[in-house]
């Protein structure tokens, strides 16, 4: 296993890569750290999948998403992905879309533990995380610097393929784009979110700004961002 691979920039829609790939025709999903639910409404519109399951540890956030219009064959759960609110051998497929490095230190070894636990045997966990490295994480890490718990989160499940929780079926490494209008726009997405308390100084927020500020264009601001997926089988 490896944690990037620069090689690799072909741009890709992580959703359409992860439709053409998963077995998700009749399948039951757990989405773990739904977020905005944005990825759960997509998939449960394909028809394709029985039932979704999807978490989210953010009281605010799954406030939302109970509040939202109801989505066909999904109910909103409440929790992390340390302990998952659901019996073994649950799910034919659990997704986990940028979430792991959310899951604190200490609990990430018992995360995947908690994912096999809940996949049927032969069942795929699919594990996407952003790479170290490009224009964007150059600004977001000035007020958020993820670079020790994205590689926490790649130990982590790797970790569980050493000790045969879950065995490596592919690694994926692409390239995704991230596109903002402004920087107000990037001040919402990325600055004030529900999820984490960035206190920035006037000094910083300038700083993050201006380094913002140096991509912009006429059409907004553009960033490739390379991701990597692994693709885990339980036995």
């Amino acid at each position: 296993m490896k944690i990037a691979d620069p090689t690799q920039t072909t741009l890709l829609n992580e959703l359409k890569l992860m439709l053409g790939e998963l077995p998700l025709d009749g399948a039951s999903v757990l989405e773990l750290g739904c977020g905005k639910a944005d990825k759960t409404r997509s998939l449960a519109e394909t028809g394709r999948v029985r039932n979704i399951v999807a978490l989210e540890v953010d009281l605010i956030q799954h406030a939302r998403n109970l509040a939202a219009p109801a989505l066909p064959n999904v109910e909103f759960r409440q929790g992390g992905a340390e302990a998952i609110p659901a019996a073994d051998n649950s799910f034919d497929i659990v997704l986990m879309f940028k979430s792991l490095h959310h899951v604190p230190v200490e609990q990430m070894d018992q995360a995947l533990k908690e994912i096999a636990r809940v996949l049927k045997p032969g069942g795929l966990a699919w594990i996407s995380e952003p790479v170290y490295a490009g224009d964007f994480n150059d600004i977001l890490r000035l007020f958020h610097d993820e670079k020790v718990v994205r590689e926490k989160a790649f130990a982590a499940v790797s970790h569980a393929v050493e000790q045969g929780l879950l065995g490596l079926e592919k690694q994926y490494f692409f390239n995704t784009r991230s596109q903002f209008d402004d920087f107000e726009q990037f001040d919402a997405r990325m600055i004030r979110v529900t999820h984490s308390n960035h206190q920035l100084s006037p000094e910083l927020y300038q700083q993050v700004r201006a380094q913002f500020t140096a991509h912009l264009t006429p059409e907004g601001a553009t960033f490739l961002n390379p991701q990597r997926v692994d693709l885990l089988r339980k036995p």
